[in-house]
Protein backbone atom coordinates (compact mmCIF):
# COMPACT_ATOMS: atom_id res chain seq x y z
CA UNK A 1 0.00 0.00 0.00
CA UNK A 2 1.35 3.38 -0.74
CA UNK A 3 2.52 5.52 1.79
CA UNK A 4 0.10 8.62 1.26
CA UNK A 5 -2.76 5.54 1.48
CA UNK A 6 -1.81 4.22 4.82
CA UNK A 7 -1.32 7.79 6.45
CA UNK A 8 -5.14 8.68 4.40
CA UNK A 9 -6.47 5.17 5.98
CA UNK A 10 -5.31 6.77 9.41
CA UNK A 11 -7.47 9.71 8.95
CA UNK A 12 -10.45 7.37 8.19
CA UNK A 13 -9.94 5.58 11.47
CA UNK A 14 -9.83 8.66 13.47
CA UNK A 15 -13.43 9.43 11.96
CA UNK A 16 -14.46 6.08 13.22
CA UNK A 17 -13.45 6.93 16.82
CA UNK A 18 -14.35 10.42 17.01
CA UNK A 19 -17.97 9.45 15.99
CA UNK A 20 -18.30 8.19 19.85
CA UNK A 21 -16.71 11.29 21.27
CA UNK A 22 -19.95 13.40 21.59
CA UNK A 23 -21.48 11.29 23.51
CA UNK A 24 -18.66 9.95 25.42
CA UNK A 25 -18.19 13.93 26.46
CA UNK A 26 -21.46 14.64 27.63
CA UNK A 27 -21.93 10.97 29.49
CA UNK A 28 -18.79 12.34 31.50
CA UNK A 29 -19.20 15.68 31.73
CA UNK A 30 -22.94 14.52 33.55
CA UNK A 31 -21.23 12.22 35.92
CA UNK A 32 -17.59 14.97 37.19
CA UNK A 33 -19.10 17.77 36.14
CA UNK A 34 -18.11 20.16 32.67
CA UNK A 35 -14.63 21.18 33.70
CA UNK A 36 -13.36 18.26 35.79
CA UNK A 37 -14.54 15.58 33.35
CA UNK A 38 -13.33 17.50 30.48
CA UNK A 39 -9.78 17.58 32.72
CA UNK A 40 -9.79 13.49 33.46
CA UNK A 41 -10.80 12.74 29.87
CA UNK A 42 -7.61 14.93 28.41
CA UNK A 43 -5.31 13.66 30.75
CA UNK A 44 -6.12 9.83 29.75
CA UNK A 45 -6.05 10.82 26.38
CA UNK A 46 -2.80 12.45 26.36
CA UNK A 47 -1.30 9.52 28.81
CA UNK A 48 -2.62 7.56 25.62
CA UNK A 49 -0.47 9.57 23.04
CA UNK A 50 2.54 9.67 25.62
CA UNK A 51 2.80 5.72 25.35
CA UNK A 52 1.70 5.07 21.27
CA UNK A 53 2.77 8.47 20.01
CA UNK A 54 5.42 9.40 22.30
CA UNK A 55 7.46 13.31 23.32
CA UNK A 56 9.01 14.48 20.51
CA UNK A 57 11.82 17.44 21.95
CA UNK A 58 9.89 20.41 21.73
CA UNK A 59 13.14 22.05 20.24
CA UNK A 60 12.44 19.55 16.92
CA UNK A 61 9.10 21.54 16.19
CA UNK A 62 9.03 24.33 14.08
CA UNK A 63 8.27 27.37 16.36
CA UNK A 64 4.83 28.46 14.41
CA UNK A 65 3.57 25.71 14.29
CA UNK A 66 4.10 24.65 18.11
CA UNK A 67 3.04 27.64 19.65
CA UNK A 68 0.15 28.85 16.92
CA UNK A 69 -0.87 25.52 16.54
CA UNK A 70 -0.85 24.52 20.00
CA UNK A 71 -2.73 27.81 20.74
CA UNK A 72 -5.41 26.79 18.57
CA UNK A 73 -5.59 23.17 19.60
CA UNK A 74 -6.43 24.20 23.26
CA UNK A 75 -8.92 26.23 22.31
CA UNK A 76 -10.41 24.51 19.94
CA UNK A 77 -10.54 21.56 22.46
CA UNK A 78 -11.93 23.51 25.58
CA UNK A 79 -14.47 24.97 22.96
CA UNK A 80 -15.79 21.83 22.20
CA UNK A 81 -15.53 20.00 25.45
CA UNK A 82 -17.53 22.59 27.02
CA UNK A 83 -20.02 23.32 24.57
CA UNK A 84 -21.38 19.74 24.91
CA UNK A 85 -21.01 20.01 28.65
CA UNK A 86 -23.07 23.36 29.43
CA UNK A 87 -25.79 22.38 26.79
CA UNK A 88 -28.78 22.57 28.66
CA UNK A 89 -30.35 19.02 27.34
CA UNK A 90 -28.53 15.84 25.90
CA UNK A 91 -30.39 16.77 22.88
CA UNK A 92 -29.04 20.34 22.76
CA UNK A 93 -25.29 18.15 23.58
CA UNK A 94 -26.20 16.21 20.24
CA UNK A 95 -27.07 19.39 18.20
CA UNK A 96 -23.33 20.86 19.50
CA UNK A 97 -22.01 17.61 18.47
CA UNK A 98 -23.39 18.75 14.49
CA UNK A 99 -22.41 22.64 14.80
CA UNK A 100 -19.05 20.82 15.63
CA UNK A 101 -18.75 19.10 12.24
CA UNK A 102 -18.91 21.84 10.33
CA UNK A 103 -15.17 21.99 10.48
CA UNK A 104 -14.41 19.58 7.59
CA UNK A 105 -17.08 22.29 5.50
CA UNK A 106 -14.77 25.33 6.70
CA UNK A 107 -11.41 23.21 6.07
CA UNK A 108 -12.58 22.51 2.41
CA UNK A 109 -13.66 26.09 1.94
CA UNK A 110 -10.20 27.48 3.75
CA UNK A 111 -8.20 25.22 1.70
CA UNK A 112 -9.66 25.92 -1.56
CA UNK A 113 -8.91 30.18 -0.49
CA UNK A 114 -5.38 29.29 0.94
CA UNK A 115 -4.06 27.44 -2.01
CA UNK A 116 -6.20 29.54 -5.00
CA UNK A 117 -7.58 26.49 -5.94
CA UNK A 118 -9.77 26.59 -8.96
CA UNK A 119 -13.46 25.16 -8.56
CA UNK A 120 -16.79 24.83 -9.64
CA UNK A 121 -18.97 27.95 -8.27
CA UNK A 122 -21.37 24.96 -7.52
CA UNK A 123 -19.45 24.32 -4.42
CA UNK A 124 -20.73 27.02 -2.74
CA UNK A 125 -24.04 26.04 -3.07
CA UNK A 126 -22.94 22.57 -2.09
CA UNK A 127 -20.89 23.68 1.17
CA UNK A 128 -24.45 25.91 1.81
CA UNK A 129 -26.16 22.69 2.02
CA UNK A 130 -24.28 21.38 5.13
CA UNK A 131 -24.68 24.97 6.81
CA UNK A 132 -28.28 24.98 6.03
CA UNK A 133 -28.52 21.09 7.41
CA UNK A 134 -27.57 22.27 10.96
CA UNK A 135 -29.92 25.46 11.29
CA UNK A 136 -32.69 22.33 10.21
CA UNK A 137 -31.30 20.54 13.01
CA UNK A 138 -32.04 23.07 15.69
CA UNK A 139 -34.45 24.93 13.65
CA UNK A 140 -37.36 22.77 15.35
CA UNK A 141 -39.23 19.31 15.09
CA UNK A 142 -41.05 20.53 11.73
CA UNK A 143 -37.68 21.79 10.22
CA UNK A 144 -36.77 25.79 9.80
CA UNK A 145 -38.99 27.42 12.65
CA UNK A 146 -37.12 30.88 13.18
CA UNK A 147 -39.28 31.41 16.21
CA UNK A 148 -38.04 28.10 17.30
CA UNK A 149 -34.19 28.68 16.29
CA UNK A 150 -33.48 31.68 18.04
CA UNK A 151 -35.35 30.71 21.07
CA UNK A 152 -33.19 27.55 20.92
CA UNK A 153 -30.17 29.64 20.35
CA UNK A 154 -31.49 32.14 22.98
CA UNK A 155 -31.56 29.74 25.67
CA UNK A 156 -28.06 28.88 25.86
CA UNK A 157 -25.73 31.24 23.61
CA UNK A 158 -23.08 30.45 25.17
CA UNK A 159 -22.87 26.92 23.94
CA UNK A 160 -23.59 27.81 20.70
CA UNK A 161 -20.72 30.05 19.98
CA UNK A 162 -17.90 27.36 21.52
CA UNK A 163 -19.54 25.34 19.08
CA UNK A 164 -19.04 27.30 15.73
CA UNK A 165 -16.01 29.07 16.78
CA UNK A 166 -14.81 25.60 17.66
CA UNK A 167 -15.47 24.65 14.21
CA UNK A 168 -13.71 27.46 12.57
CA UNK A 169 -10.61 27.30 14.93
CA UNK A 170 -10.04 23.46 13.84
CA UNK A 171 -10.24 24.40 10.15
CA UNK A 172 -7.81 26.63 10.19
CA UNK A 173 -5.63 24.51 12.42
CA UNK A 174 -6.01 21.50 10.34
CA UNK A 175 -4.70 23.76 7.13
CA UNK A 176 -2.23 25.55 9.35
CA UNK A 177 -0.65 21.74 10.58
CA UNK A 178 -0.76 21.05 6.84
CA UNK A 179 1.99 24.16 5.42
CA UNK A 180 3.90 24.48 9.22
CA UNK A 181 4.25 21.33 10.68
CA UNK A 182 6.87 19.95 8.19
CA UNK A 183 5.86 16.55 8.83
CA UNK A 184 6.07 17.25 13.27
CA UNK A 185 3.42 15.66 14.97
CA UNK A 186 3.17 17.82 18.35
CA UNK A 187 -0.36 15.35 19.30
CA UNK A 188 0.81 14.57 22.25
CA UNK A 189 1.93 17.82 23.98
CA UNK A 190 -1.00 19.45 22.74
CA UNK A 191 -3.27 17.67 24.82
CA UNK A 192 -0.76 17.78 27.73
CA UNK A 193 -1.30 21.65 27.58
CA UNK A 194 -5.17 20.82 27.12
CA UNK A 195 -5.20 19.26 30.23
CA UNK A 196 -3.02 21.51 32.17
CA UNK A 197 -5.21 24.15 31.29
CA UNK A 198 -8.57 22.30 32.46
CA UNK A 199 -6.71 20.92 35.54
CA UNK A 200 -6.26 24.62 36.15
CA UNK A 201 -9.75 25.64 35.63
CA UNK A 202 -11.11 23.32 37.86
CA UNK A 203 -8.71 24.48 40.63
CA UNK A 204 -9.57 28.01 40.07
CA UNK A 205 -13.05 26.93 39.74
CA UNK A 206 -15.66 26.12 43.06
CA UNK A 207 -16.39 22.71 41.66
CA UNK A 208 -16.35 19.89 44.14
CA UNK A 209 -13.27 17.65 44.68
CA UNK A 210 -13.92 14.92 42.16
CA UNK A 211 -14.99 11.46 43.36
CA UNK A 212 -16.46 8.54 41.13
CA UNK A 213 -17.10 4.74 40.95
CA UNK A 214 -15.30 2.26 38.77
CA UNK A 215 -18.10 2.57 36.58
CA UNK A 216 -17.38 5.96 36.25
CA UNK A 217 -13.94 5.62 35.43
CA UNK A 218 -14.23 3.11 33.16
CA UNK A 219 -16.44 5.64 31.52
CA UNK A 220 -13.58 8.16 31.84
CA UNK A 221 -10.75 5.40 30.72
CA UNK A 222 -12.99 4.86 27.00
CA UNK A 223 -13.43 8.42 26.05
CA UNK A 224 -10.13 9.00 27.07
CA UNK A 225 -9.09 6.21 24.99
CA UNK A 226 -11.28 6.84 22.10
CA UNK A 227 -10.34 10.51 22.12
CA UNK A 228 -6.13 9.89 21.77
CA UNK A 229 -6.46 7.43 19.32
CA UNK A 230 -8.78 9.50 17.41
CA UNK A 231 -6.39 12.15 17.53
CA UNK A 232 -3.47 10.47 17.42
CA UNK A 233 -4.41 8.73 13.69
CA UNK A 234 -6.05 12.27 12.38
CA UNK A 235 -2.69 14.17 12.88
CA UNK A 236 -1.11 11.44 10.78
CA UNK A 237 -3.75 11.85 8.11
CA UNK A 238 -3.93 15.42 7.85
CA UNK A 239 0.20 15.43 8.06
CA UNK A 240 1.09 13.03 5.28
CA UNK A 241 -2.77 11.54 3.62
CA UNK A 242 -5.21 13.49 1.21
CA UNK A 243 -6.40 16.52 3.49
CA UNK A 244 -9.07 17.50 1.15
CA UNK A 245 -10.67 14.09 1.20
CA UNK A 246 -9.85 13.16 4.43
CA UNK A 247 -12.18 16.71 5.35
CA UNK A 248 -15.24 15.79 3.03
CA UNK A 249 -15.06 12.27 4.12
CA UNK A 250 -15.65 13.69 7.45
CA UNK A 251 -18.91 14.81 6.83
CA UNK A 252 -20.08 11.14 7.34
CA UNK A 253 -19.28 11.80 11.18
CA UNK A 254 -22.46 13.71 11.75
CA UNK A 255 -24.44 10.25 10.53
CA UNK A 256 -22.11 7.97 12.87
CA UNK A 257 -21.92 10.51 15.92
CA UNK A 258 -25.28 11.05 15.75
CA UNK A 259 -26.55 7.64 15.61
CA UNK A 260 -24.31 6.78 18.37
CA UNK A 261 -25.38 9.29 20.58
CA UNK A 262 -28.82 8.84 20.36
CA UNK A 263 -27.80 5.20 21.31
CA UNK A 264 -25.53 6.15 23.99
CA UNK A 265 -27.58 9.07 25.42
CA UNK A 266 -30.61 7.59 25.10
CA UNK A 267 -32.10 10.07 23.29
CA UNK A 268 -34.81 10.07 20.95
CA UNK A 269 -34.14 12.64 17.89
CA UNK A 270 -36.90 13.60 15.99
CA UNK A 271 -37.27 13.88 11.85
CA UNK A 272 -36.32 16.88 10.83
CA UNK A 273 -33.16 16.27 13.05
CA UNK A 274 -32.33 13.44 10.96
CA UNK A 275 -32.87 15.12 7.82
CA UNK A 276 -30.49 18.08 9.19
CA UNK A 277 -28.08 15.47 9.55
CA UNK A 278 -28.42 14.03 6.12
CA UNK A 279 -28.33 17.58 4.34
CA UNK A 280 -24.72 17.85 5.85
CA UNK A 281 -23.72 14.41 4.52
CA UNK A 282 -25.17 15.62 1.38
CA UNK A 283 -23.20 18.98 1.24
CA UNK A 284 -20.05 16.61 1.61
CA UNK A 285 -20.56 14.53 -0.87
CA UNK A 286 -21.60 17.28 -3.51
CA UNK A 287 -18.18 19.41 -2.58
CA UNK A 288 -16.23 15.90 -2.70
CA UNK A 289 -17.34 15.52 -6.06
CA UNK A 290 -16.83 19.11 -7.35
CA UNK A 291 -13.63 19.41 -5.59
CA UNK A 292 -11.87 15.81 -6.47
CA UNK A 293 -10.62 17.26 -9.78
CA UNK A 294 -8.69 19.70 -10.53
CA UNK A 295 -8.11 20.40 -6.38
CA UNK A 296 -6.94 16.87 -6.00
CA UNK A 297 -4.70 17.48 -9.09
CA UNK A 298 -1.40 19.22 -9.33
CA UNK A 299 -1.16 21.17 -5.83
CA UNK A 300 -2.71 19.30 -3.97
CA UNK A 301 -0.84 16.09 -4.71
CA UNK A 302 2.66 17.95 -4.41
CA UNK A 303 1.83 19.30 -1.11
CA UNK A 304 0.98 15.94 0.10
CA UNK A 305 3.77 14.28 -0.84
CA UNK A 306 6.51 16.97 0.64
CA UNK A 307 4.68 15.89 3.68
Amino acid sequence: MPVMNQYTLAGCGAILLWSSNVALIRHVTELLGPVGGAAAIYTIAALCLVVFVGTPKLSDFPRRYLIVGGVLFVVYELCLSLSLAWANTRTQAIEMGVINYLWPCLTVFFSVLITRQKVSLWLYPALMIAFLGVIWTVGGKQGVSWHHLVANIHSNPLSYILAFSGAIIWAIYCNLTRMSAQGKNGITWFFIATAITLWVGFALSDAPALSGSWSEAVYVFVAGAAMGGGYGLWNLGILKGNLVFLATLSYFIPILSTFLSAILLSTELTLSFWQGVAMVTLGSLASWWLTRAPTTSNKTSSTAKSH
